[in-house]
């Protein structure tokens, strides 16, 4: 299931586009299929080899427009390995609350955004995330795992001051152009799992929350869109920032008084 609204992202055919921290995926297929040329980033090589065989076979099946292109690359979120001002769109989704250095990562993806270019970030949600710490210490204390718990003001913060230069001065200061949520039905489901415990799968609980989910993902019946609408404002799961690199701004040249 998608988290990020790729209309909200301004993305179109032909946009060069980094997925950082792709894992298995699902936004790097969407935009593939929506005819961006795409960069499927993350540091698994297993998970990046998957990806690749499936951009091929989504290539000979039909389902991309004639002319998008889309590769892995592996490597270092803290050191992309991309030009200044590479990317048209970026999204960053559910990566940042597992990288220690997550100023450092932030100011990566500024740094390869064009200027004009979009970000956007997913994260889980400080309400739901919380009460998944609060329930289970297996949760977030799993190697990878989550590491810290955003706000959105806290994140905001983080991403809208990651361009400014070391003296403080603005630099491409990204601009923060609004928020949204995702994922409703999946908040009560890892709460059942933290309080009936993470690797429980079995529980009946556990199990008959699953199908559901499951029937959601695989059939999106109306019904259960109707209730993600309702709950994704008030306990989605994953929280979704969206941001803008402002244009360049041309300096004119200094000229000696006469």
């Amino acid at each position: 299931m998608l988290t990020v609204d790729f209309d909200r992202l301004g993305l179109r055919p032909g946009d060069r586009v980094l997925d950082m921290g792709c894992g298995a995926g699902r936004h790097a297929f969407e935009m593939y299929k929506r005819g961006a040329d795409v960069v499927a980033f993350d540091q698994d090589a297993d998970e990046l080899a998957t990806v690749r065989e499936w951009f091929g076979a989504m290539k000979e099946a039909g389902e991309v427009p004639d002319g998008a292109e889309a590769d892995v690359t592996e490597g270092d979120a803290l050191a992309l390995p991309f030009a200044d001002g590479e990317f048209d769109r970026i999204v960053a989704a559910e990566v940042l609350e597992h990288i220690h250095a997550d100023v450092e990562a932030i100011k990566e993806l500024v740094r390869v955004l064009r200027p004009g270019g979009t970000l956007a970030i997913s994260v889980p949600r400080w309400l739901p995330e919380v009460i998944n710490w609060k329930l289970s210490d297996d949760y977030h204390n799993a190697e990878g795992g989550h590491i810290r718990i955003y706000t959105d003001h806290e994140l905001i913060d983080k991403v809208t001051k990651a361009g400014r230069f070391n003296d403080g001065t603005p630099g491409d200061a990204m601009v923060f152009e609004g928020k949204g949520y995702a994922h409703g039905l999946h908040a009560p489901y890892w709460w059942i799992k933290c309080a009936v415990g993470v690797t429980n799968d079995q529980h009946p609980l556990a199990r008959a929350y699953h199908k559901l989910l499951v029937w959601e993902i695989m059939k999106n019946p109306r019904t259960l869109r109707a209730a993600g609408k309702v709950l994704d404002p008030m306990i989605g799961k994953s929280m979704v920032l969206y941001f803008r690199k402002p244009d360049a701004v041309a300096v004119p040249a200094s000229s000696d008084a006469a």
